[in-house]
């Protein structure tokens, strides 16, 4: 049974769009960075960005108190004003929001939210509330970025928030990636574009078919985090996608990956799954390690078959393209392309 979920309502120039802190409070910590970022989101699409109630509160402060933290993304989802929530930026811990949220707002508020890393939480909860939600940039990562925003980024926002034709081929940045650490504590760092590491495009690891599938996935670190909680996706909602990975800037052991790949085995997902799309790791550490990994799990299991791209342009990269939650996608073998085949917002 492939995933059916409902698609929030695409973005027009003028719309108010809410950021938001779920986890670490890095945009009270570096408010330049955060104007940076609400700056150029303002300028490249034409929106009213809003902080939620707490926001910009401080790291400290935010950490000690996830019920403000819950009642932020409440508050953010049952305002008919705001028509996308967009995530400051990731953390470890935002799962302790949790006890303190009500899917039945968010089910019956369905809007756009955005974000990556331990905003895994978050898109879980919005796959359980049945919303389409965007694994995509973040406002102190992508829209914040050093020089100005990637065109690849722009372009990515555009396409996947904005527009409401089916978003196709979906084409790896050929102008590079970067990992690259500026420290965004430092003002005259923000105008020092980050150097871009050449690409070939991404790696067809395996597969010779064409298949389709619903997309579903995360951060692998916070997905292990979820694993037993309510949140945790039923069987039948890994039937048929094609499931997508990333690590973390923490950099995990390829050793850990290749056992929590092997936790998926034992559940069953890997053997309902359509294919395996894998981001690009952060500074491309443990790249080949992590295709091994991959690899090996994948031939234990006897699955040398299922399609896999792995180091591509999502995750803890930039730029990247967004990933929109239940939306039917196609790895082709044959041409070596990725498509979403529908868009990923409505009318």
């Amino acid at each position: 049974m492939m995933l059916q979920l409902i698609k929030p309502k695409g973005l027009k120039r003028g719309d108010k769009v809410a950021t938001i802190s779920l986890s670490w409070g890095g945009a009270g910590e570096l408010l330049g960075r955060y104007q940076q970022g609400k700056r150029q989101l303002q300028t490249a699409f034409g929106l009213e960005v809003v902080e939620t109630r707490y926001a910009l509160k401080s790291a400290e402060w935010l950490y000690n108190h996830p019920q403000a933290r819950a009642q932020d993304l409440m508050e953010a989802f049952a305002d008919p004003t705001i028509k996308a929530i967009i995530s400051n930026i990731g953390g470890e811990e935002s799962s302790r929001i949790l006890r303190y949220v009500d899917e039945a707002v968010i089910q019956q508020n369905p809007k756009i939210f955005l974000g990556f890393s331990d905003s895994t939480v978050t898109h879980l909860l919005c796959l359980q509330a049945g919303i389409t939600s965007f694994y995509g940039t973040s406002l102190l990562v992508g829209f914040a970025e050093n020089g100005g925003m990637h065109p690849y980024q722009i372009a990515d926002i555009q396409q996947t928030l904005f527009a409401v034709q089916p978003l196709g081929e979906i084409h790896p940045n050929r102008a590079g990636w970067t990992s690259e650490l500026l420290d965004w504590s430092d003002p005259s760092l923000q105008h020092t574009p980050r150097k871009l590491t050449p690409t070939a495009g991404w790696h067809f690891l395996q597969g010779t078919k064409t298949t389709q599938g619903r997309l579903l996935g995360g951060c692998m670190e916070t997905l292990e985090s979820l694993k037993g909680t309510r949140l945790w996706p039923h069987p039948d909602q890994w039937r048929d996608c094609i499931l997508f990975l990333e690590t973390s800037e923490v950099k995990p052991k390829p050793d850990y990956v290749r056992w929590w790949l092997r936790n998926y085995a034992e559940q069953g997902i890997l053997h309902n799954v359509q294919g395996i799309l894998f981001g690009r790791p952060c500074d491309n550490t443990y790249a080949q390690e992590y295709e091994t990994a991959l690899l090996t799990v994948l031939e234990e299991e006897g699955l040398t078959d299922l399609p896999v791209i792995t180091q591509m342009d999502f995750g803890h990269t930039c730029p990247v393209f967004t990933l929109p939650y239940g939306i039917l996608a196609e790895i082709d073998c044959a041409s070596r392309t990725f498509r979403l085949l529908e868009s990923g917002v409505g009318a």
